[in-house]
């Protein structure tokens, strides 16, 4: 359409980016991200209401494991289940799946979790970083059934820290990412 005409859109200045939608942020951080220093490790954790899934980090910051899972019971037991590991494994840091809505809302098992990572951050004083754990439980549960072929016991049995595992990789992943010079 000719310049000027009513229906052709507006002109842009030269040099202006090309319009795009809005992405949903996979990263919500309190504070930046969290970044340690080679040696020291993230654990993972998918925060359930039975049970927590945890997964953690090479010292290397590159590869996530499954680590174990813990059946919930009290708080002050859990942390202090937490606490033990993080002392054992040399955690410097979490990366807590944040259970984000798919519309990018937050819900009331997004607040259970922010409530979880300032409670646990009473007994475990180092840095938490919030990660959007949208779709982490159905992936895994996907690569169980389709690629795996494991049975439904076995499945239930490693679903939470699979989930785990998945959330700190896709963490350690964008991190990875953050720092390329490319």
């Amino acid at each position: 359409m000719p310049p000027g005409n009513p229906d052709s859109p507006p002109e842009k200045p030269a040099g202006t980016p090309p319009e795009t939608a809005p992405q949903p942020a996979r990263f919500r951080p309190a504070h930046g991200p969290v970044r340690l220093q080679p040696g020291q490790r993230y654990l993972g954790l998918d925060l359930g209401t039975k049970t927590i899934g945890l997964a953690l980090s090479d010292a290397g910051h590159r590869i996530a494991s499954p680590y174990a899972t813990i059946q919930r019971r009290k708080f002050k037991d859990d942390a202090a289940e937490l606490v033990r590991i993080a002392q054992k494994e040399g955690v410097a840091a979490l990366v807590l799946g944040l259970p984000v809505n798919m519309d990018g809302s937050e819900g009331p098992r997004c607040q259970a979790a922010r409530a979880f990572a300032r409670n646990i951050a009473q007994h475990l004083p180092v840095p938490i970083a919030l990660w959007d754990e949208r779709m982490s439980t159905m992936a895994v549960q996907r690569m169980m059934t389709d690629e795996a072929d494991l049975s439904r016991a076995r499945r239930a049995e490693l679903v939470d820290k699979l989930a785990a595992s998945y959330i700190l990789q896709a963490y350690l992943d964008w991190l990875t990412a953050q720092s390329d010079p490319r």
